[in-house]
């Protein structure tokens, strides 16, 4: 397992399932019923993702299947036949080097579930979803003891006495530290570790 940060690329589904931007309604369905997932990224060309259709973009075909009303973005989105015209564009994506914290943020600003992954021109590399950006809280306590200790206390001279003991994620740190102005320093070091839920301070200083 690699050390902290944890980027996109540790955590994503590299095999990623897609549609053209000519798949049907129904086909789009069927691929979203078959592998489980809420949303399909859209390929033009090489595998250059222009747009991502979601459960979102079928539902107006059911909503507003027996009435006139609804907004024209809405009856056009009920219309629709293709995945070029279901889908939202531009995608959101992200990158396969940005940190597992900086796809989550994305994630709660946009509003989605799941992200493609792309490359520097854009073309499909595999997919990351909430689920996957969760994977990092299934590190043992043992290996997330040992990363604080080597990467953290190790690091930091003055911090090598103290002890670390981590239960279900959480982190119990004890010990002297010299100056009391470290202890908001070395809590900030043990937050940064992937996988840390919480973090309990049973520090003495000078």
């Amino acid at each position: 397992m690699p050390e902290s940060p944890y980027t996109v690329s540790d955590v994503m589904t590299h095999t990623a399932v897609a549609v053209g931007s000519e798949a049907s309604f129904k086909e789009i369905v069927e691929l979203l019923d078959q592998w489980k997932v809420s949303a399909l990224p859209v390929l033009a060309g090489e595998g250059r993702v222009v747009g991502v259709v979601s459960e979102a973009d079928l539902l107006p075909k059911e909503e507003f299947r027996d009435t006139d009303e609804g907004e024209p973005a809405e009856r056009a989105k009920a219309a629709a036949l293709t995945a070029g015209e279901l889908m939202s564009s531009p995608a959101v994506t992200v990158h396969a080097d940005a940190s597992v914290a900086e796809a989550a943020r994305i994630m709660a600003r946009r509003h989605v579930k799941r992200l493609p992954v792309v490359n520097g021109v854009g073309l499909l590399q595999g997919v990351v979803s909430r689920g996957d950006l969760l994977k990092v809280f299934l590190r043992s306590d043992e290996e997330l003891a040992d990363e604080i200790r080597r990467s953290v206390l190790g690091r930091l001279p003055v911090t090598t006495s103290l002890t670390v003991g981590v239960t279900e994620g959480v982190v119990t740190l004890g010990g002297l530290l010299p100056d009391r102005t470290l202890v908001p320093i070395v809590a900030r070091a043990v937050r940064a570790v992937e996988g840390v839920v919480d973090i309990k301070l049973e520090l003495t200083h000078r």
